[in-house]
């Protein structure tokens, strides 16, 4: 193994063409050096300088571990820097629903990671009602989250467009009680299902309940329930339903918002946030596009 205080006064010895002169560059004594490099020709096997009352002078083994060596030191040196950087990284603390984890993660949070190595990006997934609340009690800098109305103190990103769907040919449909997958407590879309149901319409019954988009896919298909399905979602095995045909609650346009912790922001959770809205368009995804499975 080449030590890097070894291969420093080579180069030291290999620049200034002797040895007293290399000492003092170093800070170290001449007889110092002199000890250094006997170590280091030790460690390679061959000799690195040519010593005479001039001076010293590199050997042809020599020329080549000098190359090396600048680069070994200055990979060290860099090293050392990029640690120091690090020991006051920032940490930003970010929320995002779970059904939309890997469209953030794949469009742009990704490339924040990949970008930004002394920051710490810690990402928590959850219902949108949830990430709201817990953005209020200081639990993070910047939630993405889901809401039927245009944000007051957030910004919105872009809608998304949520049908009814039930399995093709479906038989749990036409139950007298509906059976329901629905989003869990706190989650807006599953929030406005019941704020839009009306005593008229058909009895639900909701058999489950995940903040999975694709359990709530897989309960579809395979007929046991019908569900409020995003669109870009919606694939061959399942038909979109009428809600006014059905007796189902009518489902809004829902908006996809940023929201600021404003005590805790910093040029950091800027440079996140500018990301975030660059990669807009790759975030809002169209009907014609395939669901994540």
């Amino acid at each position: 193994m080449l030590k890097i205080e070894l291969l420093e006064s080579f180069i030291a010895v290999a620049e200034c063409g002797n040895l007293s002169k290399a000492a003092e560059k170093v800070c170290r004594t001449q007889s110092a050096v002199s000890l250094q490099i006997k170590k280091l020709e030790e460690s390679v096997g061959q000799e690195l300088l040519n010593r005479d009352n001039k001076g010293a002078t590199l050997t042809e083994s020599g020329h080549t571990l000098l190359n090396y060596a600048y680069k070994m030191v200055q990979l060290s040196s860099q090293a050392l820097d990029d640690l120091k950087d690090c020991q006051t990284r920032e940490i930003i603390r970010l929320g995002v629903p779970t059904d939309y984890i890997k469209r953030y993660l794949s469009s742009c949070l990704l490339e924040f990671i990949r970008e930004f190595t002394c920051i710490e990006l810690v990402i928590d997934t959850d219902v949108s009602g949830n990430l709201y609340k817990r953005l209020q009690q200081g639990e993070f800098d910047v939630i993405v989250a889901t809401h039927w109305q245009h944000p007051a103190a957030g910004e919105l990103l872009f809608e998304r467009k949520f049908h009814w769907v039930a399995a093709k040919n479906s038989t749990a449909l036409y139950q007298d009680t509906i059976p329901m997958a629905l989003y869990p407590e706190n989650c807006p879309i599953r929030a406005q299902v019941f704020a839009n149901h009306h005593i008229t319409m058909r009895p639900i019954n909701v058999l489950l309940s995940t903040p999975s988009p694709q359990a709530l896919c897989l309960a579809v298909e395979n007929d046991l329930a019908v569900a409020p399905i995003a669109e870009f979602r919606i694939n061959g095995n399942m038909q979109i339903l009428d809600p006014i045909e059905h007796g189902l609650p009518k489902l809004p346009t829902f908006n996809e918002s940023l929201y600021l912790n404003p005590e805790t922001q910093t040029k950091a959770t800027e440079q996140l946030i500018t990301l975030i809205k660059a990669n807009v368009e790759n975030l809002a995804e169209v009907v014609s596009q395939q669901a994540d499975y």
